[in-house]
């Protein structure tokens, strides 16, 4: 029996309190958050401990779950490692690349299993796609949101665009050699919409656009590679792939187009993708890595490569002078 404990039940707090509670072999002992009113609520209406302290929750528990605000997560993990205990992490990992790196340091010297909770992993999207053989060489993303006042302590880099950095470094077996970025502060302190161009060393060109001052919500990445272009739909969780000489697939609507040195059948699929709860999934797997001592599938270095590139967009924002 695993022994779980879940800090900070704030909104996406719950929804790993509820996540936790339906996955076996798993025991919750309780949680922490200093927030007396939300906290006597949870206790009441899960049935669960709150401890008075992250320490002695902490002491108690196999694993923890941190979930509390960003400018938390260092001080909170580097006290579960030290006591060596397994850390799940909500993005981003920390608040900088220099906590990070000790973050990491920490975690693959005590040897204890740390994930970062960048749950677009686990979209049912992205992971109908994900094992295509992706070489982009060319990457399109608008992650537009509306204003929520829940989750601007941070820019919006660091809010919603750290979710697309995550997935195309996955993506990218590359180093990135240049970034070029500009934002626009709105409603908030910090850039509320923001654009970045990142190259890497192989050549790929990756556009992000990220907003929380949108009208619609909108999470689709776009992959252009040798042959292929691939859509992936966050929100509405579709994905369309469109490749040329792909041979027979019953499943695929072809045509032909014609070409300066002859015909060329292009195929048109939308692979299948299988509905899923994405928290639940990266729980799991979380679960998983500390039960079968397997490699997290976003671990301690995946957090830190994504907030060291995010933290390089918020330098060129304001190298190029922010607007207000």
């Amino acid at each position: 029996m695993l022994r779980i404990g879940v800090l900070g039940v704030g909104h996406l707090g719950k929804f790993h309190l509820n996540n936790w509670k339906e996955i076996p072999g798993v025991e919750l002992v309780g949680f922490f958050d200093p927030n007396d009113e939300q906290a006597i609520a949870v206790a009441e209406n899960y049935g669960i401990k709150r401890f008075s302290d992250p320490e002695s929750l902490i002491l108690n528990c196999d694993a923890v779950d941190i979930v509390a605000p960003t400018d938390h997560h260092f001080s909170i993990s580097e006290l579960a490692i030290r006591s060596g205990k397994h850390v799940f992490v909500e993005k981003p990992i920390c608040e900088t690349p220099e906590q990070a790196r000790t973050l990491v340091k920490l975690a693959q010297e005590s040897g204890i299993k740390f994930q970062v909770g960048h749950v677009e992993r686990f979209n049912p999207a992205f992971m109908a796609v994900k094992d295509l053989g992706l070489q982009p060489l060319f990457i399109e993303v608008h992650r537009l949101a509306q204003f929520n006042p829940r989750g601007t302590e941070v820019s919006v880099i660091l809010d919603l665009m750290i979710h697309d950095i995550d997935i195309i470094l996955s993506l990218v077996k590359s180093d990135v050699r240049t970034i070029s970025a500009s934002g626009v502060a709105v409603l908030t302190d910090t850039p509320d919409i923001a654009n970045a161009r990142i190259e890497f060393d192989n050549g790929c060109v990756a556009n992000l656009t990220s907003s929380r001052i949108s009208m619609k919500k909108m999470r689709k990445m776009r992959l252009f590679q040798k042959d292929a272009y691939i859509g992936i739909d966050f929100l509405d969780k579709k994905a369309e792939v469109i490749q040329m000489d792909l041979g027979e697939d019953p499943n695929a609507f072809t045509f032909e187009i014609p070409t300066p040195t002859g015909h060329k059948t292009i195929a048109i699929r939308n692979p299948q993708v299988q509905d899923h709860n994405a928290i639940k999934e990266e729980l799991l797997a979380f679960k998983y890595s500390i039960e079968h001592n397997t490699r997290t599938i976003v671990n301690e270095t995946d957090g830190l490569l994504a907030l060291d590139v995010a933290h390089r967009i918020l330098e060129r924002i304001a190298k190029n002078g922010m607007h207000e």
